[in-house]
């Protein structure tokens, strides 16, 4: 019995797996999302529909019989540092008496150093671990929303994350999530510098809005999306921590598309939402981890690589040596996605 069929046996399941509150949403944040705080459902760190299927039997297995996998991911907003990043950097350089350094700090703008390209450093880390992971680029034009960099700067930088067999996907703009035409733009833009097929997304900002994200993914070419997940909050937006094909509840069809849940991002555990104190932040990590691999499935972990420095990036390396010691497979959203379609029924 497929994946579909199964939750549907439980209606309470299947309307969590369908986001069917999210249809008609009476609330949307300021970024036109639907946030953990305005959900009926409470029980955010469980699994419910996945602990369904895995408690009626649905088979899952990963390579080399691994028992659950780590999804990694890093969505790239910025390669430059900000003008105010710059002025308190050198504020601090001048008031400690380190000119020569604010001179310094001066020189490299007019050399258009890139203070976040940490991309190699970051592909270190994760091969000391047997891991590979995704970064997903913006692709914008200057004037749109949110527009911080022209990814053609970055044409060098992406081709070693290729060379070294790691994915480069699409962060969508601003708008991408429910405008065809502008998503379709922003993926050619950036296959001309991969000079081949990006099969993976995820939205700026997580923006989504269920079924219709799914369908404008579908539509612009890709294989699989990583954006259902709360910005304000870890956790199973619906139930799952398993890769699934959307299903429309409007054309009563499933959706040729594989999502695969948003789980922990990094800033929804600091002070832009959760607040949590690195202890207790790590408790919530380990045990949204724990119940992943209880349930055989994937959790899929978004790291900005302007948060892979100093104690972020030590709390990073503590999940992987984690995961790795539970015999995590762990890799890009690219390769689970290949593995799903090929291996998973609907």
């Amino acid at each position: 019995m497929g994946m579909h069929e199964l939750l549907q046996q439980d209606p309470e399941i299947w309307d969590l797996f369908c986001r069917k509150e999210e249809y008609q949403p009476s609330l949307r944040d300021r970024y036109n999302r639907f946030p953990y705080y305005a959900s009926t459902c409470r029980t955010v760190f469980v699994p419910r529909a996945s602990e369904y299927l895995i408690d009626n039997g649905y088979p899952v297995h990963y390579p080399d019989g691994k028992p659950f996998a780590v999804c990694l991911t890093h969505d790239i907003d910025r390669v430059y540092a900000s003008t105010m990043d710059k002025s308190v950097e050198r504020l601090k350089q001048v008031i400690h008496g380190r000119f020569r350094e604010s001179v310094s700090s001066i020189r490299e703008d007019f050399s258009k150093k890139h203070p976040f390209t940490n991309f190699s450093d970051i592909m270190d880390l994760e091969e000391r671990y047997d891991a590979r992971s995704s970064f997903f680029f913006l692709a914008l034009d200057p004037g749109d929303q949110d527009f911080e960099y022209p990814v053609e700067d970055l044409e060098q930088e992406i081709g070693s994350i290729q060379d070294r067999g790691f994915e480069v996907g699409l962060h969508g703009g601003h708008q991408g999530y429910r405008d065809l035409i502008k998503l379709k733009r922003e993926k050619r833009k950036l296959e001309k510098i991969t000079n081949r097929p990006v099969t993976g997304c995820r939205n700026h900002y997580l923006n989504f809005l269920v079924p219709d994200t799914w369908e404008v993914m579908k539509d612009a070419g890709f294989t699989y999306d990583c954006s259902l997940g709360y910005a304000d909050c870890a956790g199973f937006r619906n139930g799952m921590c398993h890769p699934f094909r959307p299903y429309n509840l409007h054309t009563g069809r499933s959706i040729d598309i594989i999502e695969i849940p948003q789980i922990i991002m990094d800033d929804s555990l600091s002070d832009l939402y959760m607040r949590l104190d690195v202890s207790t932040a790590w408790d919530i990590t380990r045990r949204l981890i724990d119940t992943v691999a209880g349930c055989h499935g994937v959790i899929t972990l978004l790291w900005h690589n302007t948060n892979l420095f100093g104690e972020q990036r030590t709390f990073y390396e503590k999940i992987l040596k984690y995961c790795a010691g539970k015999q995590a497979w762990m890799t890009s959203g690219e390769e689970i996605a290949a593995w799903w379609k090929l291996h998973a029924g609907d």
